[in-house]
């Protein structure tokens, strides 16, 4: 069984000094690729190196809705031209997006809206943030004609809003709110979604699953999802895996016959 951590923050601080182990125990349940994506343009640097530091590791580049307010357009136009060199495993922009409970909004929008557009005219996949913001993303998304591939990542909102943005070619991340019982919103939203368009993710070191403290979290906790996930859907684990991977194979643009070839 082989499964793919679709979003995990690998670069950061919290990983140092175990990254390699925590790597080894992720290979050793069955991870074997995870997708950093970028958050700020002073990162960029650490997460190319990161990614290329370890076999079956990519990444992606882009602004985060919280750091808007730290760059200038001169950081915008830097973001096109690494994307336009095509660096090697760089597979997405992002993450970026909008968050109603972090930062304003309204120095969000410009960023969220250059970024669609810039992935839009290179024909990446996009990597979104959004915190009780479905709805704006989706209009946003569908005002500016998105034809692409897009992953919400960390989804939490409604069945309906999910609906509304796998309509528009949107995948779903799934990640360790859907182990929280409490969850029930999220894990009844993610239980009628198709199975193609959901991928696995952890958000590590936050998102944590149940049982694993605050900001303890790892790409090794992906077959816990994983099992939640199986569990909410009632299916079984290895097909549901199969068809995950086809999914963030078909997210990121891989043959469906080896993953970041």
């Amino acid at each position: 069984m082989q499964l793919v951590d679709a979003h995990c923050h690998f670069d950061f601080p919290e990983f140092d000094g175990r990254r390699e182990a925590e790597l080894e125990l992720a290979r050793s349940r069955g991870v074997s690729h995870l997708v950093i994506p970028g958050v700020r343009q002073p990162d960029w640097g650490r997460v190319r190196q990161t990614a290329l530091a370890h076999d079956g590791l990519f990444y992606c580049l882009g602004v985060h809705p919280w750091f808007v307010e730290e760059h200038s357009e001169g950081d915008l136009a830097e973001l096109e031209r690494l994307l336009r060199s095509e660096p090697e495993r760089c597979v997405a922009l992002g993450e970026c997006g909008l968050d109603r409970l972090r930062g304003r909004l309204e120095a969000q929008w410009p960023w969220f809206e250059a970024q669609v557009g810039l992935a839009s005219a290179m024909n990446l996949p996009l990597v979104i943030h959004s915190v009780k913001t479905h709805d704006e993303v989706h209009g946003l998304l569908r005002r500016m004609q998105w034809t692409g591939r897009a992953l919400v990542h960390g989804f939490t909102g409604s069945f309906q809003q999910a609906e509304k943005l796998v309509d528009l070619g949107c995948f779903i991340g799934v990640g360790g709110v859907i182990t929280h019982p409490r969850a029930r919103k999220t894990r009844e939203a993610i239980s009628r979604l198709p199975t193609e368009s959901l991928v696995l993710e952890t958000d590590a070191p936050d998102m944590s699953p149940e049982g694993v403290p605050p900001g303890r979290n790892s790409p090794a906790f992906l077959p816990q999802i994983l099992d939640s996930l199986a569990r909410i859907r009632g299916v079984g684990q290895e097909a549901l895996a199969q068809a995950l991977t086809d999914n963030v194979s078909r997210l990121y643009g891989w043959p469906p016959d080896g993953i970041g070839e």
